[in-house]
């Protein structure tokens, strides 16, 4: 049920939808509201639109980066968590990534570096309609075809979300090695989340944050005036990640 809350919610609380319903009902309603309806959508079209204030946003959110000169470090796994892949594209003979891949890319270097010995790949399927395969083992067939050995491939396959991630990997390392020897891996907008609930299980990592959101900060008129439809995306992504921070703190889970 909470997974079904949590999806549902994500898109409820979609600008480009809340923005459409304004402007329905500013359409519809036969009432002196109407007008402001419209004005209210319009305000925020211009609101989330807005690069520079969406960029000023997300940087007071997303964990900063860390150069790998700076890892002094090794570690024995790299966590790697999913939520970078297509599902269900034809031909199904490949994998399709979308904008995350820096999860798996940053991955790949951190192995090559010897930063980490193995990757852990977490995940299943976060989506509401079956998928045909699962992320985790797609991840790993695109790995060994980069070059990553097998046998330094450990596949967790069943979790549908960060919590359930967390749990699984824990269940999977917990034996053999211990937390402080484990490096979480996942998108700058998404590792606040992921540290709580692998810190909540008693599993504190330390982190390596990719797929950054932010841009270099700039004062042009493309930023500060015309409106972007990249800006209604990362709120998008933004705010379903904050509804996910308030329903898994509801729910315990950080």
């Amino acid at each position: 049920m909470f997974f079904l809350l949590s999806k549902t919610l994500n898109y409820l609380t979609m600008p480009l939808v809340i923005i459409c319903l304004l402007f329905l009902f500013s359409w519809v309603l036969k009432s002196k509201k109407k007008a402001l309806l419209f004005k209210i959508g319009f305000a925020l079209l211009l609101l989330f639109s807005n690069d520079f204030i969406t960029n000023e946003v997300i940087r007071l959110w997303e964990l900063p980066a860390t150069p790998f000169q700076e890892i002094k470090k090794k570690y024995a796994i790299g966590i790697l968590l999913t939520g970078v892949t297509k599902g269900n594209m034809v031909p199904d003979d490949r994998v399709y990534f979308h904008r995350g891949a820096d999860r798996v890319t940053h991955t790949l270097q951190l192995y090559r570096l010897g930063i980490i010995d193995k990757i852990l790949i977490s995940g299943g399927s976060g989506s509401l309609t079956e998928r045909r395969t699962k992320e985790a083992d797609e991840i790993a067939d695109a790995l060994k075809l980069m070059g990553v050995a097998g046998e330094d491939l450990i596949i967790e396959n069943e979790s549908r979300n960060t919590h359930e991630s967390a749990v699984a990997t824990k269940k999977v390392l917990q034996d053999s090695i211990s937390s402080s020897e484990c490096l979480l891996i996942t998108s700058a907008f998404h590792m606040r989340r992921s540290r709580a609930c692998f810190a909540k299980i008693d599993w504190p990592c330390d982190t390596f944050t990719t797929d950054f959101l932010i841009h270099e900060r700039k004062f042009t008129p493309d930023v500060l005036v015309i409106p972007r439809l990249d800006s209604l995306q990362i709120w998008h992504i933004m705010i379903r990640e904050w509804v996910g921070m308030v329903a898994y703190k509801l729910s315990g889970y950080i």
